[in-house]
């Protein structure tokens, strides 16, 4: 996990680290053998079929371009308007749109989701609990969350266990499994040894 160097009151200013976001190898996936990685992990987690998906926390859009290509709708939500703007350029011409605001409270429609989306956003957000409840309240009945997260960092940790997580879901959801992803070196342009995973749960 790349510490940022942007930020505002003790907040990471995100805004300011759109220009270098994709050079971390994992958020640009701009290494062919990363961007089949990840395009293989969504391939088993989303649909098959085209269906809407909201990417919450999407900053340059990556992983929203994969679920694209893969024929999927998406709506894009970030509260920094320059990952938003090099969102747009990399899905420009697809059918997917994105909207400035916040991770926590997004502007978009409840119960009009069938995926939401969101890799290495929980972690920042204050109140876990009442996020995903909100988060829950966007999908159609069977909708699912597709949750990328993990704890980084030795000395001072951060992240959320997949354990705390998985306790969190449990009863908002009626299906939740657990992924590990530390061990796919693929992901992460690199080997990793911290805790790293996906969860996927279904209402």
């Amino acid at each position: 996990m790349t510490t940022y160097g942007g930020t505002v009151d003790g907040v990471i200013d995100w805004d300011s680290m759109a220009g270098e976001f994709d050079e971390e190898p994992d958020h640009g996936l701009r290494d062919p053998e990363v961007r089949a990685a990840w395009g293989e992990r969504l391939g088993g987690w989303l649909p098959e079929r085209g269906c809407d998906v909201a990417d919450i926390g999407c900053g340059t859009g990556s992983l929203s371009l994969l679920a694209s290509e893969r024929g999927h709708r998406v709506t894009g939500v970030d509260n920094a308007p320059g990952m938003l703007e090099l969102a747009r350029r990399k899905l420009a011409g697809r059918d997917a749109e994105f909207l400035l605001g916040d991770a926590a409270e997004p502007p978009v429609r409840q119960g009009a989701y069938d995926v939401v989306l969101a890799r290495h956003v929980l972690w920042m957000l204050p109140d876990v609990a009442a996020v995903l409840g909100r988060w829950v309240s966007l999908l159609r009945p069977g909708g699912r969350l597709v949750l990328v997260e993990g704890v980084w960092g030795e000395v001072s940790p951060v992240g959320i266990p997949a354990a705390r997580l998985v306790d969190a879901l449990a009863p908002l959801v009626a299906d939740v499994r657990r992924e590990s992803l530390s061990g796919d070196a693929r992901l992460w342009g690199r080997e990793v040894s911290d805790e790293r995973y996906a969860v996927v749960a279904v209402t």
